[in-house]
């Protein structure tokens, strides 16, 4: 017999979506939602709710689901910030399975599940106690947490933003991300983070009690925000160790600086990650993994790509690999830059086409935004997605989900998979007693120096035996 379907209102599929009348009125005249015009109504066939891909294409947004299954891992591991899951893919490389993701970007979840359609999903964080986290995660209440893993948004901390720190609501959930750790007392906890945040500022009415003393000047204001992270974890008995690490040194071919913070529960500080390549090839190390390694045999009629203006292509004809505008003939720089030409700064990003033979600078969100442009070395196009993925060393049958737009910035936030094996390793050795290896004597982690806690202690007591010598004993 002939299954015989109703019809649907805009209202009812408003409803049914969890969204407003004009977005699926939107959906209609985009021609992605099938729906018949009877007079002046739009009616759409109750059928389409068994299409389930299409359900999840439609969807604004996906719910928050529970783990959909009962079974526990050995490593018992929960991704917060975890975006499109670069630096859980690296986990897993190293044996670390994270049962839960939290993200709140629509389009970014619907990317997690297409990956991962058994793992429990949440929101917001601010949400979730750690109760309900534990609950999505589908573990007993009496079952211990090996690793709480996250990035929290970096555009507070971030040297190319308006750096407003925990003043920012993005900083806010970070003090948020570090209350879900202590709260659910993992063994271990990481967490990764832009190098701004080694200077971003913090003021409250806690950084009396944090610092020793009220910050007042810039200078004593510098670190406030780390410090205030330090001290609380350390407050909730986790030990800290960090340091900023370039991911070309464990692998990537990418030259992207991140903060990782080891937070221990046993007492015992976390080593730093020991390295896997050198940019010389020092130390027995293999030389850095290079750009055409990983890009250049792929099919140019493959690519998916943003595009350049012509205005700006038309100097992009003038440069070859691994240069940028200043290769260009002296007398078109000024032309070519605009206003941003008497602006200070190296400008390093303008212009710029990547090094066949050096790894790619850090990936940005967006590829053809002036300042950061990341052009092909010797194709006319910014950087494709599948580029992009390659860089960041997603799988090949990694799925995106959304616009264009979307995947160059689920993929441009994301961690390099190498870094994250870093990572899984060090934490798989350290929940199983093994042998760290130790990083080489006088290793270079980054372009940076005093990158690391104890450095950074040190500067923070500086600025307060300065601040007491001049505002006590003076």
């Amino acid at each position: 017999m002939k299954k015989i379907y109703k019809t649907l209102s805009v209202d009812n599929m408003a409803s049914i979506l969890n969204c407003s009348v004009q977005y699926v009125r939107s959906l209609i005249r985009q021609g992605r939602l099938p729906a018949e015009q009877i007079g002046k109504t739009w009616v759409i066939n109750s059928s389409v709710l068994e299409e389930k891909n299409l359900m999840f294409e439609l969807k604004k947004d996906i719910p928050d689901q529970i783990r959909k299954s009962d079974k526990i891992p050995k490593i018992v591991a929960l991704s917060f910030f975890s975006g499109a899951l670069g630096l859980d893919c690296g986990l897993e490389k190293a044996g670390i399975h994270p049962i839960l993701a939290s993200e709140i970007e629509p389009n970014t979840r619907k990317t997690i599940l297409l990956n991962k359609p058994n793992i429990g999903l949440i929101g917001d964080i601010n949400k979730y106690n750690a109760q309900e986290i534990r609950k999505f995660a589908n573990i007993p209440g009496d079952k211990e947490i090996d690793l709480v893993i996250g990035g929290p948004p970096c555009q507070a901390f971030s040297t190319a933003g308006q750096r407003k720190g925990f003043d920012d609501e993005r900083g806010n959930v970070f003090l948020t991300f570090i209350d879900r750790i202590l709260e659910l007392r993992p063994k271990y906890a990481v967490i990764e983070n832009v190098r701004g945040l080694l200077s971003a500022p913090y003021e409250s009415e806690d950084t009396e009690q944090t610092y020793g003393f009220p910050p007042k000047t810039p200078e004593e204001k510098k670190g406030g925000a780390l410090a205030y992270i330090i001290h609380k974890l350390e407050q909730g008995g986790y030990t800290v160790s960090f340091n900023l690490y370039n991911a070309a040194n464990y692998g990537a071919p990418q030259i992207r600086e991140r903060i990782v913070i080891f937070c221990s529960r046993n007492g015992v500080k976390v080593p730093y990650l020991n390295p896997t390549n050198d940019e010389f090839g020092k130390f027995n190390l293999p030389k850095w993994k290079v750009l055409k390694e990983v890009i250049g045999d792929l099919d140019e009629n493959e690519q998916d790509s943003a595009i350049f203006p012509e205005k700006r292509l038309k100097y992009y004809r003038m440069l070859k690999s691994g240069q940028n505008w200043k290769f260009l003939p002296k007398e078109i720089q000024k032309e070519a830059l605009g206003g941003a030409y008497d602006a200070g700064g190296g400008k390093v990003g303008f212009y710029r086409r990547l090094d066949w033979n050096r790894p790619a600078p850090t990936l940005v969100t967006d590829p053809t935004m002036p300042a950061t442009d990341l052009c092909h070395p010797d194709k006319d196009r910014p950087i494709s997605i599948q580029e992009y993925m390659k860089i960041q060393e997603f799988p090949d049958n990694w799925k995106l989900f959304g616009t264009l737009k979307d995947k160059y910035r689920q993929i441009g936030n994301a961690v390099p998979i190498s870094l994250g094996f870093a990572i899984g390793k060090h934490v798989v050795n350290l929940l199983n007693n093994h042998k760290l290896e130790l990083p080489p004597p006088d290793f270079k982690f980054s372009r940076y120096r005093n990158t690391d806690e104890m450095s950074f202690k040190q500067q923070i007591e500086k600025a307060k035996q300065k601040y007491l010598h001049h505002n006590v004993g003076a």
